[in-house]
């Protein structure tokens, strides 16, 4: 099989398509042939050394496709049927070994693409919003990169939950997309002079001073201290990931002297813990998609030759919606 390789920890020239035997799935694991794979900015971490990796290892922990052999044990999942999973470490692959109990079985009218686009991304948007700070009506939100994979999904969801949600995007393309996915209010950092001043005074400004009960930030090391500064006493710091960066360690007192703040660090692994769980939230993601209530937008789509384009494009944050590679 063909597979896109991270020889060693650096930026995207080190990912290199090569060929590699077939891998054979164990005990309660699926052999798939991936139609599409999913990128993310977890795997740019994998691949840069942020996140502990053995190197050469095969990119990639998202898509969809079609089962093709199943390992011993496995009796839910049958050979032909679709799946699609967030977890399979070396997704970027003609064929990927997947645990059955990780595996989400794809309804007949749900495409491949929106599969692999809501096996994680939309997973996160899910449990962003109905889990970690589960969102009320008439809750102030704060969503940092609106306009991307997992942004354009959760201002949806946070808007169908009756939230108004405060969007930061990086141009007026991104303001439109944005708003279109129920943004009320929509800030283009780019043209703040002093980010971690300017953008809780505007936040403020948007709500009455009091600030939003819950900022959800993905960029990480350049907005972390402007999304603190937004949230209102006794609310809530989401950091979901770090785009930009790590954030470095911090004084808890802070959080104290700012309004008894909570900072959590939430990963997908914590809220896909069982079978029930998984097919709640990908039952409900796919019917909001069917009843046209929930749009996946696929910003762009690369081969699996030319994965570490597809990584600078993500990095350098020239992309919206979810980016794919087509396999």
């Amino acid at each position: 099989m063909r597979a896109v390789v991270a020889q060693r920890p650096g930026g995207p020239e080190v990912l290199e398509l090569v060929d590699l035997p077939d891998p054979v799935p164990g005990p309660g694991e699926l052999l798939v042939r991936v139609a599409v794979a999913g990128v993310n900015f977890i795997d740019t971490y994998r691949r840069a050394g942020v996140y502990p990796m053995s190197y050469p290892h095969v990119v990639g922990a998202e898509g969809s496709g079609e089962v093709v052999t199943v390992g011993t044990g496995v009796d839910e999942i049958t050979t032909g049927q679709r799946v699609c999973w967030s977890s399979a470490r070396g997704s970027y692959s003609e064929l990927a070994v997947v645990r059955a109990a990780d595996a989400i079985v794809v309804p007949a009218d749900i495409d491949d693409e929106t599969a692999a686009a809501l096996a994680m991304q939309g997973v996160t948007a899910h449990y962003l919003t109905a889990s970690t700070v589960p969102l009320e009506p008439g809750d102030d939100v704060l969503l940092h990169a609106a306009a991307g994979g997992v942004g354009l999904l959760a201002t949806q969801l946070a808007a169908l939950r009756g939230a108004r949600v405060i969007g930061t995007v990086g141009s007026v393309e991104k303001e439109a997309l944005a708003r279109g996915a129920g943004a009320a209010e929509v800030i283009r950092y780019r043209e703040l002079a002093d980010l971690t001043r300017d953008l809780p005074a505007l936040v403020r400004d948007l709500t009455a001073g009091v600030g939003v009960r819950v900022a959800y930030d993905s960029v990480g090391k350049d907005t972390f201290e402007a999304s603190l500064a937004s949230v209102r006493q006794r609310g809530t710091l989401v950091l979901f990931g770090g785009s930009s960066g790590q954030v470095p360690p911090f004084d808890l007192q802070r959080l104290n002297a700012a309004g008894s703040l909570y900072v959590t660090r939430p990963s997908i692994n914590a809220y896909m813990r069982s079978r029930e769980e998984i097919d709640w939230r990908a039952g409900e993601l796919f019917d909001l998609v069917r009843a046209g209530k929930l749009t996946v937008r696929i910003g762009a789509r690369f081969p699996l030759a030319d994965a570490a384009q597809a990584h600078r494009a993500l990095e350098g944050r020239a992309t919206t919606g979810k980016v794919l590679l087509t396999v």
